[in-house]
């Protein structure tokens, strides 16, 4: 298991399902992305897309610069509880949204030329009324390193970033950083492998520029990574570009911090034995849909590896609301708890309330004082004020 601090919390002291999240990894985690602040010129932002618990902005924001927001909800969210440098992607703005960010965000970065003529006039007033605002363009490298198509931002016909095609003859008076994004939880090589693409097309702009936003999926606090070499790349591009660097993780803001608790309902059998659980992989963790992937489970192996295999399953109608086949030492019982692992980025900021399934309650505990808080439950209004 990677959240490791679970093997010894009690899954019964919180409701069913629960997300909970252990304060200490999240601190852990973000101390080792304020190391790459210390050691190089780069500033680390947190991207709430990935991890938006903002209950612990004040921890988070004790050891980064900022947050990325995707939109404008994301962004005043970072506005009213992070602080720090807001930046903003959007694919597109919409006039009423640029508006509304406009007195407060930091960075604005746009997908299209289209985008940059239409706001043009704007951000130059932006720029003299408040001078630490920037603008910048999101690039397509052309480059692809996520191994997931769905995850691919630089797939064939992307709707994210510039091709350097598109850049011929265009006016970039105003632009002052850009932007990339390749990866998708991996380490060092494959950033380095974008990098070259990136300098072998868009080198020829980096003169003009002030920043340069490398974006996420870096998994820098995943074991292994090679911390010291990307020290030595930010360094290397920094200096030889004069450039501001910036990084966007999400899941390395909250990776091996956190599990879903839920419990057995109800066991039954067709053609083999099905569990069916208070949560739902559609609803509660759609990652594991969409990617997909088997999520890893407290005292559970691979299927047919013990005696009492199971299929668990969601309560949704969807008839694949399956999470997955996974074999335990001991059968199950109605009304055990089960813990998955590694459930605190991209989960949360994913819920929703398909068939009108309730959503997890939020727990926030510290494995070094072992004090859990139930910060958040949900119920029948938070699933009627969605709906009219």
């Amino acid at each position: 298991m990677r959240s490791t601090s679970f093997h010894r919390f009690d899954a019964s002291r919180v409701p069913s399902p629960c997300f909970v999240v252990d304060e200490v990894a999240i601190e852990n985690n973000v101390n080792i992305l304020a190391c790459v602040e210390r050691e190089t010129n780069a500033k680390v932002l947190a991207a709430l897309k990935a991890f938006s618990l903002w209950r612990l902005a004040p921890l988070i924001s004790q050891y980064l610069s900022g947050t990325c927001a995707s939109g404008l909800h994301e962004a005043l969210l970072a506005k009213e509880y992070f602080g720090g440098e807001v930046h903003v992607f959007s694919p597109a703005f919409s006039e009423k949204d640029f508006a509304q960010l406009g007195p407060f965000m930091h960075h604005c970065v746009f997908n299209s030329f289209s985008q940059w003529y239409r706001f043009k006039d704007t951000v130059m007033e932006l720029k003299q009324q408040r001078p630490e605002f920037s603008a910048g363009l999101r690039i397509n490298p052309q480059h692809s390193e996520a191994h997931i198509a769905l995850y691919d931002p630089c797939a064939p016909c992307s709707r994210l970033g510039i091709p350097v095609s598109e850049f011929e003859a265009k006016d970039l008076h105003g632009i002052e950083g850009l932007h990339f994004h390749t990866l998708c939880e991996q380490g060092l090589a494959p950033l380095q492998r974008t990098l070259a693409e990136v300098e072998r097309k868009f080198g020829h702009l980096m003169p003009y520029m002030r920043w340069v936003n490398w974006g996420g999926g870096h998994h820098i606090t995943a074991p292994g990574y090679d911390l010291d070499g990307l020290i030595d790349v930010i360094n290397a591009f920094s200096q030889k570009y004069d450039v501001q660097v910036y990084l966007e993780p999400g899941e390395a803001v909250a990776i091996n911090s956190g599990v879903l608790v839920a419990e057995v309902l109800d066991i039954t059998w067709n053609e083999k034995p099905l569990a069916i659980l208070d949560t739902s992989a559609t609803c509660h963790m759609p990652d594991t849909l969409e990617m997909p992937y088997r999520p890893d489970i407290f005292g559970a192996i691979p299927a047919s590896e013990e005696t009492h295999d199971y299929r668990l399953g969601g309560l949704t109608c969807l008839a694949g609301d399956v999470i997955g086949d996974y074999s335990f030492v001991q059968p199950l019982e109605i009304g055990q708890r089960l813990m998955f692992d590694d459930m605190a980025h991209y989960t949360m900021v994913k819920t929703h309330t398909f068939n009108g399934i309730n959503l997890p309650a939020i727990a926030l505990w510290n494995s070094h004082t072992d004090e859990l808080r139930v910060v958040r439950e949900f119920g029948y209004e938070d699933y009627k004020s969605r709906l009219s």
